[in-house]
């Protein structure tokens, strides 16, 4: 342990998702988060960039790669556009899977566990 712990005030700096096919990932995440998700060919893939407000913010991208199986890989939390339950809602119509359950409470606010067709973990997050 050092004397000086490295504490970052922006841990996270980026987040890929890795999906089984980019443009039906692009149609699901477009029609759950009301994304403009476009792709472009950032370099080695073809991606779809998620938005921020300001184009500054911390945010991910999409890339056709190999999904971890069954919700065990990393938990991505994506903050939702309106309230939790429409996105849920949403969430299943376009072929994701909500964990069932309350939704857990914390100080920042509130979020269900869903798998996405893919296979990925996500967070739907409703801050306060």
């Amino acid at each position: 342990m050092t004397n000086n712990p490295f504490k970052p005030q922006h841990a996270l700096i980026w987040a890929e998702l890795p999906v089984s096919n980019l443009e039906k990932a692009v149609a699901f995440y477009n029609a759950v988060f009301h994304y403009d998700l476009q792709t472009m060919d950032m370099g080695p893939n073809m991606i779809a960039m998620i938005p921020t407000a300001d184009g500054e913010g911390v945010a991910g991208n999409l890339y056709e790669g190999k999904p971890a199986k069954d919700g065990s890989g990393a938990t991505l939390h994506l903050v939702v556009p309106d309230r939790l339950e429409a996105t849920a809602e949403r969430f299943e119509a376009a072929g994701g899977e909500v964990l069932k359950g309350d939704p857990v409470v914390i100080p920042a606010g509130r979020f269900v566990y869903g798998i996405d067709p893919c296979g990925n973990s996500i967070g739907l997050f409703e801050g306060n």
